[in-house]
């Protein structure tokens, strides 16, 4: 990777350059990988399927090229800068159009800033996919610390709250005096608590996941709540594996994924069912029973979940050595939130206008009642036919027009 730039607060121009060896190197790794026997179930129940990773693994050193994906992303004006002693590396797309609104989206975990590659024209530029110059939007997409190209903390404290902090400085530093955030996963983590700091300018926030549930049950009063809430017991007894390892064992796991690169695509499939579900069918292109949904899925690739664009976020992961550093973010998290609950004292309520849209393949699917419940001021909702926990990655044109949707009332 290189920079150019002098003094800490400069934003540095920013372009991959990953050196040949690295990449030959990841492919004898995968080529030397001990595998396990096949598992001893028809689904995923004891976790990523011998065959989904057998068939990632040939395809990621028969067919994968990286420099496409590294062309795609140096195509796109990137940046790093100093923030509170962290690198932060982001992609910083401004419209053509005049009165665009400044946005800073946040991704999560699995993900990176690859999510979001297909948005960036749509939002950026909506006069060439079906809006007008007034749904237009300057885009920051910044790497959160410790992800893909963004530097390692070397402290501790960066939680998604320390985030949120140097997300609001990124956009001073950027010179934009009035903007709007959104995130999903770890992103609406962040995005959350922007709100909840309210620094001068952010205008309003748009989340796709409700991260509030995870401090306290919500109410079960309703039909639809209680499906919600049966959805969420569900994750949280045959899913949450990776989140309390990770919150918990941060440094330990991370071993494996820096040694080996199948043990990284594992674990980075392994997230919630519906999303698995479409990923699996982008290699080996079965159908597979949504445990979530309790149905059959047909067996063609989901949105832009291709194999490419999948296997392009795991090689981020490996090629930036990245996968304990990321992994820790919810140790952090963690320790905040059990620091909250020890304090007794709840956390500032959000007073900015709040948007929320509700895709259904998500984890759970949220109820209006519950985002109402946890945000005062909620001036957009609305529930989507189609797209789950990756939402901006699995469906970009849907996504952006919800995120339009969102913010055309503070523009």
């Amino acid at each position: 990777m290189s920079t150019t730039g002098d003094t800490a607060t400069e934003m540095r121009s920013f372009q991959i350059e990953i050196p040949q060896e690295q990449i030959d190197d990841l492919r004898r790794r995968i080529a030397a990988t001990r595998w396990p026997t096949k598992e001893l179930v028809e689904d995923r129940s004891q976790g990523v399927e011998l065959a989904t990773l057998r068939e990632l693994a040939r395809f990621w050193t028969t067919e994968y090229d990286w420099r496409t994906c590294e062309a795609r992303l140096n195509a796109l004006p990137q940046f790093t800068t100093e923030i509170d002693g962290a690198d932060i590396h982001f992609i910083h797309v401004r419209s053509r159009h005049e009165n665009a609104l400044p946005l800073i989206m946040t991704h999560g975990w699995p993900g990176s800033v690859v999510e979001f590659l297909e948005t960036v024209g749509p939002l950026t530029d909506p006069t060439s996919h079906g809006g007008t110059p007034e749904d237009a939007f300057h885009l920051v997409l910044p790497s959160l610390p410790g992800y893909g190209f963004s530097g390692e903390p070397a402290v501790l404290g960066w939680n998604a709250g320390r985030v949120a902090r140097a997300w609001a400085e990124l956009m001073h530093r950027l010179g934009y005096m009035r903007y709007v955030a959104q995130g999903g996963d770890v992103g609406a983590a962040v995005t959350d608590a922007m709100g909840r700091q309210a620094p001068e300018g952010l205008l309003g926030i748009h989340m796709n996941l409700l991260v509030t549930v995870l401090a306290g049950p919500p109410s079960a009063e309703s039909e639809e709540e209680r499906a919600a809430m049966a959805q969420l017991a569900t994750f949280r007894e045959s899913g949450f594996g990776y989140f309390l390892e990770m919150a918990t064992r941060p440094q330990t796991i991370g071993y494996a994924l820096l040694d080996s690169p199948v043990a990284l695509a594992a674990w980075l499939l392994d997230h919630d069912t519906d999303s698995y579900n479409k990923i699996s069918r982008a290699f080996v292109g079965e159908p597979v029973l949504n445990l979530t949904q309790d149905s059959i899925v047909d067996a063609e690739p989901a949105g832009n979940l291709t194999r490419e664009n999948i296997v392009d976020n795991i090689t981020l992961y490996w090629l930036t050595g990245t996968g304990a550093s990321a992994a820790r973010s919810y140790w952090e998290d963690g320790l905040a939130l059990a620091q909250a609950r020890a304090s007794g004292q709840a956390p500032p309520a959000v007073s900015l206008p709040v948007g929320f849209t509700t895709f259904p393949g998500e984890i759970w699917r949220t109820p209006r009642s519950w985002v109402e419940n946890s945000y005062p001021n909620v001036t957009y909702f609305n529930e989507v036919d189609k797209g789950g926990h990756f939402a901006a990655w699995e469906e970009p044109e849907l996504f952006s027009a919800e995120v339009r949707a969102a913010f055309s009332s503070l523009r």
